[in-house]
């Protein structure tokens, strides 16, 4: 498979891991990066999220896991390629057995979000075989620092039941992206922030297209420093 190309760096894909698709690049450019210096990526895939952190926070050190070996081997191959090579390290974990002392600041995930079913394209990153809602947020809590951030996308029609598990888990909502993929359309899915202090909760509107096959202005300003269609000429 063609790499994908970024100002910075490069995904190298294959098809046995789950290729870059909009909810990554979503969730890289929308999580709030800027205060966290250990961060935990949960299910890396290529590892285009951990790079796009790894980009805008430059003090950040990364961890970023995955249960399937092949996803481990293509993201640390991307991470080696990458100018941040030095602080993104990637591992092969299964996150339900996951320890570690040190607790993180932000704890982000693109989780598995489609019911088991018999389809056998992309099984673990899209189905919920391995590693269901529960199961990431029960983890999540305990390994996320007193003031970190528990950062996701999911379906939209989902949110109500992933915010009633984190309230089970202590977590309270923060920050909420809705998302619409065109201006006039429904919204499929949203960015969602979890901490441990209980706050008003922030909510955003995020557009992709401002009509089809017209980025938003909005979209075109948060990718301005990794999309190569972005990149101003010299």
């Amino acid at each position: 498979m063609k790499p994908f190309k970024f100002q910075k760096f490069s995904i190298q894909q294959d098809k046995s891991v789950f290729r870059v698709g909009t909810d990554a690049v979503l969730l890289g450019i929308l999580s709030n990066v800027y205060q966290a210096k250990q961060i935990l990526e949960v299910g890396t895939g290529t590892g285009i999220i951990s790079l796009m952190l790894a980009q805008r926070n430059s003090n950040a050190n990364i961890l970023a896991i995955d249960i399937n070996s092949e996803a481990v081997s293509i993201s640390q191959a991307n991470f080696s390629n990458s100018p941040f090579s030095d602080r993104i390290k990637s591992w092969l974990q299964d996150f339900k057995n996951f320890e570690n002392q040190e607790r993180f600041d932000l704890i982000i995930s693109n989780p598995p979000y489609f019911e088991i079913n018999n389809s056998e394209k992309d099984i673990l990153a899209r189905q919920r075989l391995e590693l269901d809602f529960s199961d990431l947020i029960q983890k999540a809590s305990q390994l996320l620092s007193d003031e970190g951030l528990f950062s996701v996308i999911i379906p939209i029609d989902s949110e109500k039941q992933f915010t009633q598990i984190c309230l089970e888990n202590n977590l309270f909502l923060k920050r909420k992206v809705i998302i619409k993929g065109i201006k006039t359309a429904e919204p499929k899915r949203v960015v969602l922030e979890y901490s441990f202090q209980q706050s008003e909760v922030k909510e955003e509107n995020f557009i992709i297209e401002k009509s089809p096959r017209v980025y938003s202005d909005e979209y075109l300003d948060l990718t301005k420093d990794f999309h190569l269609f972005n990149k101003k000429p010299l």
